[in-house]
């Protein structure tokens, strides 16, 4: 089901009777951007861009603009942006387009799935476009290849809108206890002939590609002037909406640095001359501000203050990383870098 409802419901005022670690969405009011505020030309899917653990999904879409904007409802500062560039008005049968936030199986066993007590799940946000009509949202379970996707519709244009849709527990197929990629929540904004021809869900299913999305599904991709804003983001247990878990920043932060971590922060190094094998040489270690889902791809890039060494990325660990350096004299030396390198470790 989907409803609208006035924003002072749903601000997160300290008398709300919110829970703590309700919202089992990271970044939600798309506070967080470590990768900048915006990505221009992006044409595939897979790409994490702009606002934190938000990827965006798709092929053959056209092209757009993914950004952090400040345009946003009252109460929040920042939502995430879709703004078409290249327009494609005529998609293929496989064209399809999408924001998607991906989670480990090991962050929603609370949700009993798989078992006869599996609890239900509701999803809501505040979203704003000039294209109005009919979108979709899917929630996806890629352990057992089970999906549920509603409908929700854009009633006014340039209008910041609440939604909220409720998910039944799904009693079949247990999500895999492991920090691998278990489950999607997706916003559809385009879509093929693929993705509509069969009958649209009215629960959980086995994964049915024609099934998957509404029938007269909005193509944000048919015009340059199309524009999509989404953010107050909360996916919590229940079957209807709760006031928003506003976090701190820190806090939000470090969630998103589980996944991915940019830095610019110094590394001391010291060492002295010997012979031998190994002359010259030294390792420095850094560790994470958080620990990562797993061992991060690096690009290593460390900028030497002094001239005195030289320094390699050696071993990445899910905690840290082990960095190789080489001195460039023989005398006792004191390397200062600064560490603006990139860890990746999304789903």
């Amino acid at each position: 089901m989907s409803r609208a409802r006035d924003f002072a419901d749903l601000a997160g005022s300290a008398d709300a009777g919110g829970i703590t670690g309700k919202n089992l969405l990271v970044n939600g009011s798309m506070a967080i951007s470590q990768r900048g505020v915006s990505t221009a030309s992006v044409t595939t899917g897979n790409i994490y861009a702009a606002c934190d653990r938000w990827s965006n999904s798709g092929s053959s879409f056209g092209t757009f603009t993914l950004s952090q904007s400040t345009e946003a409802p009252a109460g929040f500062s920042n939502s995430f942006k879709y703004d078409c560039t290249t327009a494609n008005a005529s998609l293929s049968a496989n064209s399809h387009l999408g924001l998607v936030q991906k989670f480990e199986g090991q962050n929603l066993q609370m949700l009993e799935k798989g078992t006869s007590t599996a609890k239900p799940i509701t999803v809501s946000f505040w979203v704003k476009s000039n294209k109005t009509g009919d979108y979709t949202l899917e929630v996806d379970d890629r352990d057992n290849a089970r999906t549920f996707s509603q409908k929700y519709t854009i009633d006014s244009a340039d209008t910041s809108e609440f939604k909220s849709l409720t998910f039944a527990g799904d009693t079949t197929g247990a999500l895999d206890n492991d920090n691998a990629n278990s489950f999607h929540c997706s916003w559809w904004l385009a879509n093929g002939s693929d993705w509509t021809s069969g009958t649209f869900t009215t629960g959980w299913e086995s994964k049915v590609k024609a099934n998957r999305v509404t029938p007269n599904q909005v193509n944000l991709a048919d015009s340059t002037s199309n524009e999509w804003y989404i953010t107050g983001c909360q996916m919590e247990i229940g079957e209807k909406a709760t006031p928003f878990e506003h976090r701190s920043f820190a806090d939000e932060l470090q969630r998103c640095q589980r996944y991915y971590f940019t830095v610019q922060a110094p590394i001391a190094a010291d060492g002295r001359y010997y012979s031998g094998a190994h002359q010259n040489s030294f390792n420095v270690h850094r560790n994470f501000a958080v620990q990562m889902r797993t061992s991060p791809t690096t690009v290593a890039s460390y900028i030497n203050l002094d001239n005195t060494a030289t320094l390699t990325l050696n071993s990445s660990k899910s905690g840290g990383v082990c960095l190789a350096g080489t001195f460039t004299n023989s005398s006792f030396m004191y390397g200062v870098f600064v560490d603006t390198s990139t860890y990746d470790a999304e789903l």
